[in-house]
């Protein structure tokens, strides 16, 4: 029996790569030049601190930065969407989003510095922290989205929904489909966002589907639709109606944001030596900056200064974030331990208690108060 040929669904578009404007009969969208120019904005914005971040790891300062280059419009889009009383779960690339959830940029910084576990907490924010185990948040969230529903804060406009979010790799792990099945089983109000930037690191999304990952949804029994992921509106839009479904009791969704990585995995990753550049040269024409702006020109609601403003701010924020960056104080080794637990444990103490013992041989060592600790071995 032979398998039908992969066949790639349409996906939702509202702003075409050269800017023109269109209508869809499920999901459009209505927003004032006030909005589409914030929505600029923040696609400037973001891709700049970006852009600092991966200048900062490369000089060291940094220990790992995962870009989000080429993926602004999927997580503004869905970060705007989202509405104060809601959760988010990202996995460890939802810069744009963290942002839109007004979470300030040295928080991450100091993650992937090596400084901290990641300062912000969930519960004032409306964002968990980052995952680097793929797909994990998933069960999180549909663990939070099962307590919503106990909970009764859902069944209208003012419940409360979750948005998950993974990449189209994480959809090959166990995690993230016995979530699906779970949220589908119990109704519970999550979203799944799938950013399909076409590669799990090296593999791309072909090789780790045979069907279009937006089909799944199906087989779980749940709404499933693809988005242009370099559309924000149309992000924006759909995004929004997900939610809204959620959080009127009518169950999970999944979202596949069709979109691209223009940069690496992580800045520990060689992109030229798996994908063709003439392939990320075809994914540039589609860049979410670029249409907006051509949008916002084409509208007259944004000129040389407007853009020259707009850019000036970005390189601001960057240069700022930079200093901040430099001047963050590396911790004391001990704090490790600080919040392993809510509450310490006699185990916990006395394994803080050897380590600070270890460390304090070394500082002996370096007065010549003692043999190296090699020696003694």
């Amino acid at each position: 029996m032979q398998w039908a040929q992969r066949a790639e669904p349409e996906f939702v578009q509202l702003l075409t790569p050269d800017g023109t404007r269109l209508d869809h009969p499920e999901y459009d969208i209505s927003l004032t030049d006030h909005e589409l120019r914030g929505l600029y904005q923040d696609l400037v914005i973001v891709r700049r601190l970006d852009t600092e971040a991966t200048a900062l790891q490369r000089q060291g300062e940094l220990g790992l930065w995962a870009s989000a280059l080429g993926q602004e419009a999927a997580q503004i889009g869905s970060g705007r969407a989202v509405r104060p009383q809601d959760m988010i779960f990202p996995t460890y690339r939802e810069h744009g989003v963290l942002y839109c959830r007004g979470l300030d940029a040295i928080q991450l910084m100091g993650l992937f510095r090596g400084v901290d576990y990641g300062t912000w907490n969930p519960a004032e924010t409306g964002v968990h922290l980052y995952t680097l185990v793929i797909g994990a948040q998933t069960l999180h969230a549909t663990g939070y989205a099962m307590g919503v529903l106990r909970d009764g804060a859902v069944g209208d406009d003012d419940g409360q929904a979750v948005l998950a979010f993974f990449g189209d790799g994480a959809t090959s792990q166990g995690d993230v489909n016995e979530s699906l099945g779970w949220a589908s089983v119990f109704n519970a109000p999550v979203v799944f966002f799938c950013q399909n930037n076409q590669y799990a690191i090296s593999q791309p999304a072909a090789r780790q589907s045979k069907t279009p990952l937006v089909n799944r949804a199906a087989g779980f029994g749940m709404a499933g639709i693809r988005v242009d992921g370099n559309d924000v509106l149309a992000v924006l839009a759909v995004t929004r109606s997900a939610l809204d479904d959620a959080r009127r009791g009518q169950g999970p969704s999944l979202i596949e944001a069709y979109t691209y990585r223009l940069g690496a995995h992580t800045t520990s990753d060689d992109p030229t030596r798996y994908r063709p550049s003439g392939e990320v040269e075809a994914w540039r024409e589609k860049d979410p900056v670029v249409r907006l702006r051509r949008l916002l020109e084409q509208h007259q609601l944004g000129d040389a200064g407007y853009f020259a403003e707009v850019d000036a701010d970005a390189q601001h924020r960057a240069t700022q974030l930079r200093e901040r960056v430099l001047a963050l104080p590396d911790p004391a080794p001990s704090s490790l331990f600080d919040h392993v637990y809510a509450e310490a444990s006699p185990a916990l103490e006395a394994q803080r208690a050897e380590f600070v013992r270890y460390h304090a041989s070394f500082e002996a060592d370096a007065f010549g108060e003692g043999e190296p600790r090699w020696a003694k071995h």
